[in-house]
């Protein structure tokens, strides 16, 4: 099973994230959902998250769960090359990176916007996208 991004579509900052690891997961490691569809309510309505004001993404390796900056770090860690470097945000201390993560993602709208039309995939990305069966 290929490993899973869980992002909020409607968010510019969460959909660059998307299209940052589309493009530089060469190895097509993971698939993608956005928060928004049937699997990602679903993930969501599984870990007990909101299931319409999204202010984590999901990344799930090989079977676990990771949320806020250790869902960064974790795909990050997955990517070839230096982008592995950002992957040391895991080791930041709880007391300093939830609160900053979570100052970004109450306000991610106001500092990066908010996407007002649906996501438009190619075909090359519909194929990533992963369906509620997956």
């Amino acid at each position: 099973m290929k490993d899973l991004i869980v992002f909020d579509a409607e968010c510019v900052l969460c959909s660059g994230f998307f299209r940052f690891m589309l493009r530089h997961d060469r190895g097509q490691r993971f698939h993608f959902a956005t928060a928004q569809s049937p699997l990602g309510q679903r993930l969501y309505a599984q870990l007990n998250l909101p299931a319409t004001d999204f202010e984590t993404n999901l990344v799930i390796v090989d079977s676990q769960v990771y949320q806020r900056l250790d869902a960064l770090a974790a795909a990050m860690r997955a990517l070839p090359g230096a982008w592995r470097i950002l992957a040391l945000c895991r080791y930041l201390p709880d007391f300093a990176k939830d609160p900053l993560y979570h100052l970004i993602a109450r306000n991610r709208y106001a500092l990066f916007g908010r996407r007002n039309t649906c996501l438009v995939l190619d075909p090359s990305m519909r194929k990533r996208f992963a369906t509620d069966g997956f």
